[in-house]
């Protein structure tokens, strides 16, 4: 099914699916493009494509993890540095946390330094942010904290690369009152079906509010944080809409002209059992209160509900403020697992529209019997790429609007 998009390649990553939330583009020397992507499972770390010919994409390198109880869930691309997050399924093992490489000839990653995050109470990171070059914003547990619910272990984190052979720590914070020691509460939680914890997620950080983190923390719904002194981040607002709704806030994107913001929670149920998972919009005009003022159209994602697998929002594409990204404040893109990639004009926000999508059919070898198109990235070209969860591996896409 497609409207206003259409396939011009796939590439199956040689067999290895599996494919995270990490989709990073390196402009490379000589001209080349090349898209770093991350594995949601073992065996694969990452893998490097080389897109400069969107319709002949070429696997350049493929690396693998440590050991299969780990994952590399997200990377990002900084010019010729790299930053990988490792996530393990066990406290207290290694690697756990993020390593950073440097990619400057790109069929040859090296490895300068290793952020170890690994503890008793910390599997490591799920999910960073990496766009400046000096600084890495992530989810990720901390050695020094203990959660008061197991589900509750990866918080904010802040770390210096600047002199990338010794990251150093420089703040943190989280939902009050999951910590032990903490003053505050624990907070409610959500009913035990739905219940997957209060742990940030994605933490994005922009030039032109560099002293803002914009970060969805799952069941404790988003949160806007002060950063001006990274030592010790701030709460400016919260935004929650858990209960009523099943809870699992992913990914906040600014538009800053328009003041708004763009929030997805992720479904992570298959056969539709935690819908509505929708994207929502809010008036950010101010920034302390912020109002939802409406949700992206779903005409096109309900019918696909018991298709197969999960079905609903997950992440869209963050206008990365990286070279050779597409960035719009007007048509925001988002993934839907087996609704596949779809995109929204919000110039009237109060009556976003569709007005393109592209889902596959079901690649051979998933499990679920449907594609689950999990991340998309869009270089300044307009190409549209997005990755399946299990099998499909990459597919390049023309966007006609």
């Amino acid at each position: 099914m497609q409207s206003n998009m259409k396939l011009i390649s796939q590439h199956r990553l040689n067999g290895y699916g599996g494919m995270g939330e990490g989709m990073s583009l390196q402009l490379a020397r000589g001209g080349r493009r090349v898209l770093w992507l991350a594995h949601e499972s073992a065996p694969k770390n990452f893998t490097a494509v080389d897109v400069t010919d969107p319709r002949k994409p070429r696997v350049i390198v493929q690396t693998d993890l440590p050991h299969a109880k780990m994952r590399s869930n997200s990377l990002e691309v900084s010019g010729e540095l790299m930053a990988v997050a490792y996530q393990v399924s066990e406290w207290g093992l290694k690697p756990a946390g993020f390593e950073l490489f440097d990619i400057s000839e790109p069929e040859r990653p090296r490895s300068i330094a290793m952020f170890d995050a690994s503890g008793p109470h910390s599997r490591g990171c799920h999910a960073l942010w990496f766009v400046d070059g000096k600084t890495v914003h992530m989810a990720c547990g901390d050695p020094e904290l203990k959660p008061r619910d197991l589900k509750d272990d990866q918080i904010y984190r802040i770390v210096d690369v600047s002199t990338p052979a010794k990251p150093v720590a420089l703040g943190r914070w989280h939902l009050p009152g999951t910590m032990q020691g903490d003053e505050a509460p624990p907070p409610r939680r959500l009913a035990a079906k739905h219940d997957a914890g209060f742990r940030a997620h994605n933490t994005n950080v922009y030039p032109e509010r560099p002293d803002r983190c914009y970060l969805g923390y799952l069941d404790g719904g988003m949160m806007v944080l002060d950063i001006a002194d990274r030592s010790r981040p701030q709460l400016v607002s919260r935004w929650a809409n858990s209960p009523p709704y099943n809870g699992f806030t992913h990914t906040v994107l600014p538009l800053f002209s328009r003041e708004l913001l763009v929030v997805t929670d992720e479904s992570i149920q298959n056969d539709g059992a935690d819908w509505p998972k929708l994207v929502w919009l809010l008036d950010a005009r101010d920034e302390r209160n912020l109002v939802s003022i409406g949700t992206l159209p779903v005409a096109g994602v309900k019918p696909l509900l018991h298709q197969g697998g999960r079905c609903g929002a997950h992440n869209v594409h963050e206008n990365p403020p990286a070279m050779g990204a597409w960035r719009s404040e007007d048509i925001v893109l988002g993934t839907f697992f087996n609704a596949g990639v779809r995109a929204y004009d919000v110039r009237d926000p109060f009556e976003p529209r569709e007005i393109a999508y592209f889902v596959p059919p079901a690649p051979e070898g998933s499990h679920v019997g449907a594609v689950q198109i999990n991340d998309v990235f869009v270089d300044d070209r307009g190409i549209v790429f997005a990755v399946d969860r299990h099998a499909g591996g990459l597919y390049a896409l023309e966007m006609n609007l």
